[in-house]
């Protein structure tokens, strides 16, 4: 019995090391995405052999981050809106909803090409893009938003627009708690600018006030 109950303090803070390694990576990938696995020990307070032996190389601990990544973007997701609320204020709501999550993690797309893959990338906003396009499927189908464009391909580019927009917020050039992003991709789904800021701040204000 003592044996066992020894070994839970242990468990929990072989636990807690891994979430502070994964949450200063976070952090230290996106101020230097060359930063070495010493360095990021150094940097989350655990001696070099703690890290390795939860992430024994580079490529362990970045598939860390994306399959933590893809549980975030799937739990964003499943928040979402509700099915009968007008396709722009899903959208909006949407929007409002994943970017947090892509804020969080915006470091990997600087690593996307190098080291993750573009493969792997695409893997983890599968199910953002599945809702959207359902979303822009029903606002084209309803007349709100308009229909020059299929509804997968819409959804394509609007992530990538977002996707664009995440990496100028890791250049420095863009400043955004998601309502100019939310609004950006309101008014590339059709929607006409005055219209997207007044859904956007409802949805957002709408949001705050639940909390």
């Amino acid at each position: 019995m003592s044996q066992s109950v020894g070994r839970v303090p242990q468990r929990r803070n072989a636990r807690s090391n891994r979430a502070r390694i994964l949450a200063t990576a976070r952090q230290e990938l996106g101020r230097n995405p060359d930063i070495t696995l010493e360095e990021l020990a150094r940097a989350s307070g655990v001696v070099r052999r703690t890290l390795f032996g939860h992430f024994p190389g580079r490529a362990a601990l970045l598939d860390a981050l994306a399959e933590e990544a893809a549980e975030a973007v799937r739990a964003a997701v499943a928040v979402g809106g509700k099915a009968t609320e007008p396709a722009e204020r899903a959208l909006a709501h949407f929007s409002l909803s994943v970017w947090p999550v892509g804020d969080q993690y915006r470091m990997l797309l600087a690593l996307a090409q190098r080291d993750l893959g573009m493969e792997r990338v695409a893997e983890i906003l599968e199910p953002a893009r599945v809702k959207v396009t359902a979303i822009v499927e029903r606002g084209q189908r309803e007349g709100v938003f308009p229909s020059h464009l299929p509804p997968a391909v819409l959804s394509a580019g609007l992530e990538a627009m977002t996707v664009a927009l995440l990496i100028e917020v890791n250049t420095g050039a863009l400043e955004d708690d998601g309502t100019r992003t939310a609004v950006a991709t309101l008014i590339a789904a059709g929607v006409p600018e005055k219209q997207a800021r007044v859904v956007v701040d409802d949805v957002a204000a709408t949001a705050a006030g639940s909390l």
